[in-house]
């Protein structure tokens, strides 16, 4: 199965599961399919354009199951640090260790940037698979948000997670 990072010609199908990400499971996320910034063709490609700053990674077999991004904070301060956003394996790959392969591109990648120290992520209480994946490749846990989404009279709080890479 091939992790690669995803290009602007790739915007369809990366629009495409994101829309299914964000169905499948809506307590996963921060976006809902209404205020999704890379709902549209035009917003993905932008997304998609290399940068030394950002990136997204998708896994592919042969069509695109799987994707994981990651930023470098914008403010000067707090360079030092990449955030990792969106993890979502489509159901039918689930368990076979797709997501750990996703996870391992973007630790490699953020250790590949120049002054990088901490790769962060956040993941709620409805994803717990991806929670026992983040801990097991050594993510530690430094807060929680209480009642940090709410969707169809459902709460989740949030937990975020760091791991050192220096």
């Amino acid at each position: 199965m091939p992790i690669r990072l995803l290009r602007p010609d790739d915007a369809a199908v990366y629009v495409a599961l994101r829309r299914e990400a964000l169905l499948d499971a809506p307590l996963a996320f921060l976006s809902s399919p209404e205020d999704d910034v890379a709902g549209s063709l035009e917003a993905a490609r932008r997304q998609l354009r290399p940068s030394p700053h950002a990136a997204v990674f998708g896994a592919f077999d042969p069509a695109l199951i799987g994707m994981l991004g990651l930023y470098r904070d914008r403010h000067r301060k707090a360079a030092h640090k990449v955030h990792a956003w969106g993890m979502y394996v489509t159901p039918a790959h689930r368990r076979h260790a797709v997501a750990a392969a996703l996870l391992d591109a973007v630790v490699a990648h953020a250790r590949a940037m120049p002054g990088v120290a901490w790769l962060h992520l956040s993941v709620s209480d409805a994803a717990p698979a991806a929670a026992r994946l983040y801990e097991r490749a050594g993510f530690q846990r430094w807060g929680t948000e209480l009642d940090a989404l709410r969707y169809d009279d459902q709460v989740v709080s949030e937990h975020h997670l760091a791991l050192r890479l220096e």
